[in-house]
């Protein structure tokens, strides 16, 4: 019996099959990227090129399911291919080499926070619902989380759950909300008992984005696109069976969506303009023997090398059958001081060259990885939190004064 492929035989595999469909990312010089444009990290689109972006990378990602490289590392139970992390990883590192739609927030979303979630708390019947549906991206998905007053401190919820016959009906705002815009469903949590203390009054929901008394507003964002929403909700109603997890679990459900999506944060999926791309312009600006510009892109490399070592240990504990853990928060934070870092690189080669579109190549472009990259302190829990957590969970710091631990939500002030 032929056993699965060693991960040097799957990587010939996945290098051949993309090959035969996609073309090269190089232009043929060594070394020299044929895109020195893409570094965006939220983009400046209108609603009707996103849409099409979108398109693009769903047809993508359905090919990719449909030839199993959608879902290398889950098991065949799930419509995956039943290989290894390692497996998984070899694709990755392979694509990367090739012209494929650019990554959108609404595929990450879907594809690595919500399709996991729902195959750790969701029923059999959600999950032959929606698994499939949201790994292959026949539909995506956000999350509905974060609320006006409601951020980091994400306990602190008061959008309204109450329920009615086999029904629950919701009132509240949520905002900050990838890709709302596109969604067909959103996870979301809901105030559901303001008589106990905040992390137990919370339940969790699938909320279908078309239901009446849905309203989603676009906020545009300083780097000029519309990538989060403001999402009000009144009087929506939605079956029970969309309900995820127990009734007052909501919490529970929530860190486990969470967790992958810290997780997710130290991957290797590229966010923005990378190192090869900051090497490429100090090359093209003549600038690699400037101490100042080395000194920078060491840093940039530095931080490289922290989510690279951080990934590895997320990986090696997930072959071995442990669940991300605290090495998610190291991972986000190596990730957002990354960005930062390397947008201050880019800053130093280009100067005014960065503020003023002469139309050169690779040059006002990277304005928009600048003016994105502070957004990712913020999202998927700010760096605050990040160093929260590391210091509790990880150096086993005593933690920080909670006066309203063990206080009713209700009698929270606010």
């Amino acid at each position: 019996m032929t056993g699965p492929p060693t991960v040097d035989e799957y990587r010939e595999q996945c290098r051949a099959w993309l090959t035969a469909r996609r073309p090269s990312k190089y232009d043929g010089t060594e070394g020299v990227l044929a895109d020195p444009d893409d570094v965006a990290v939220f983009r400046n689109m209108s609603f009707e090129d996103e849409r099409k972006l979108l398109d693009e990378c769903m047809a993508w990602q359905q090919a990719k399911f449909d030839a199993g490289y959608g879902a290398i590392s889950w098991p065949a139970e799930f419509d995956g291919a039943g290989l290894t992390i390692a497996h998984e990883r070899a694709f990755q590192e392979e694509e990367r080499s090739f012209k494929v739609p650019s990554s959108h927030e609404s595929l990450r979303i879907t594809v690595n926070l919500a399709a996991p979630m729902l195959r750790e708390v969701g029923t059999p019947w959600q999950q032959e619902r929606f698994v499939r549906s949201f790994l292959r991206c026949d539909e995506l998905a956000c999350q509905l989380f974060s609320e006006p007053n409601a951020g980091s401190d994400l306990a602190g919820i008061a959008m309204t759950a109450r329920p009615d016959g086999d029904e629950w009906v919701l009132n509240g705002t949520k905002v900050w909300s990838s890709g709302a815009q596109f969604a067909s469903w959103g996870v979301l949590v809901a105030r559901t008992d303001p008589d106990v203390p905040k992390h137990r009054g919370m339940t969790a929901f699938l909320l279908p984005i078309n239901s009446p008394g849905i309203e989603v507003r676009p906020i545009r964002q300083m780097s000029g696109g519309t990538s989060f929403n403001e999402v009000f909700l009144t009087d929506v109603r939605i079956s029970d069976d969309l309900r995820l997890g127990a009734v007052g679990q909501g919490w529970s459900v929530a860190l486990t969506m969470l967790k992958f999506e810290r997780a997710q944060s130290g991957s290797s999926e590229a966010v923005g303009g990378s190192l090869e791309q900051l090497l490429t312009l100090a090359k093209e600006t003549d600038r690699v023997r400037d101490p100042a510009v080395r000194q920078r892109i060491v840093q940039v490399y530095m931080h490289e090398r922290l989510r690279a070592v951080t990934r590895q240990r997320v990986e090696d504990a997930r072959r071995c059958g442990k669940e991300p853990g605290s090495e998610g928060s190291i991972g986000k934070l190596a990730w957002s001081q990354g960005l930062i870092a390397i947008g201050e690189a880019a800053a130093l080669l280009l100067g005014p060259l960065m503020i003023a579109d002469t139309g050169r190549r690779g040059t006002y472009a990277w304005s928009e990885h600048v003016l994105g990259a502070p957004g990712f302190r913020i999202a998927g829990g700010t760096d605050e939190v990040q160093r929260n957590i590391i210091a509790e969970r990880v150096l086993g710091l005593p933690p920080e004064p909670r006066v309203d631990r063990d206080r009713p939500w209700r009698d929270v002030p606010r």
